[in-house]
């Protein structure tokens, strides 16, 4: 038996192993003519079994440069265009570095650190305490993100301070925002009381409360 385990690897498995092998065949055939005529017949072939790549602008020019990798750029024939540079095509893209950051508090975000720190090269004065007052409300609303409970003003103006390095500072009298809470059950809120009672009523005809 002749396993596919037991076969040379496919060099572009998409294309499947009768065009790997016509390929094969073709770098054999000693007249460029013949060789050139079945370069073209491989290409058509390889069109109808991708039939996607049609959608790409120049596809042709993509086909005949998967012809070449497949022949491993041994096939010579008349093409209508170049063959690939094998450095080009076979090369690796370089790796991207991923911003590493030391984050005290991570459900805040780096973002909220960067923040803190051009709040607190600011004036003193009115601007610089709304501005403040915004970290705040949106660390507030950044902490109930992943903690949907109830926070206090307090333990966020704490957090503020320490995270300021002692440097912002909220008064007892400044209140944060609650608009996320508020956001939480805006939906309940807007559904009709009617439609309510309906969906309690469905609930239970779907065997929602079968226990009571």
């Amino acid at each position: 038996m002749d396993y596919n385990t037991s076969r040379p690897l496919l060099t572009i498995p998409e294309y499947g192993r009768c065009i790997q092998e016509m390929v094969e065949y073709t770098i054999t055939l000693e007249d460029r003519d013949e060789r050139t005529k079945a370069a073209k017949t491989i290409v058509n072939a390889m069109a109808i079994l991708n039939p996607q790549l049609k959608d790409m602008t120049d596809y042709r020019h993509k086909l005949w440069d998967h012809l070449y990798i497949i022949s491993d750029y041994k096939l010579d024939c008349d093409s209508p265009y170049p063959m690939p540079e094998r450095e080009l095509a076979e090369a690796k893209p370089k790796r991207l570095p991923y911003p590493q950051k030391d984050i005290q508090r991570r459900h805040y975000g780096h973002i909220v650190e960067e923040m803190i720190c051009e709040a607190v090269a600011m004036e003193d004065g009115e601007e610089k305490t709304k501005v403040v007052e915004m970290i705040a409300n949106f660390m507030k609303m950044s902490y109930l993100t992943w903690n949907r409970d109830t926070v206090s003003d307090e333990l966020i103006k704490d957090q503020l301070k320490e995270l300021s390095g002692g440097r912002l500072e909220l008064g007892e009298e400044v209140k944060l925002s609650s608009r996320f809470i508020d956001l939480q059950d805006t939906g309940k809120k807007n559904i009709p009381r009617n439609q309510q009672n309906n969906n309690r009523s469905g609930k239970k005809r779907n065997g929602f409360n079968r226990g009571k």
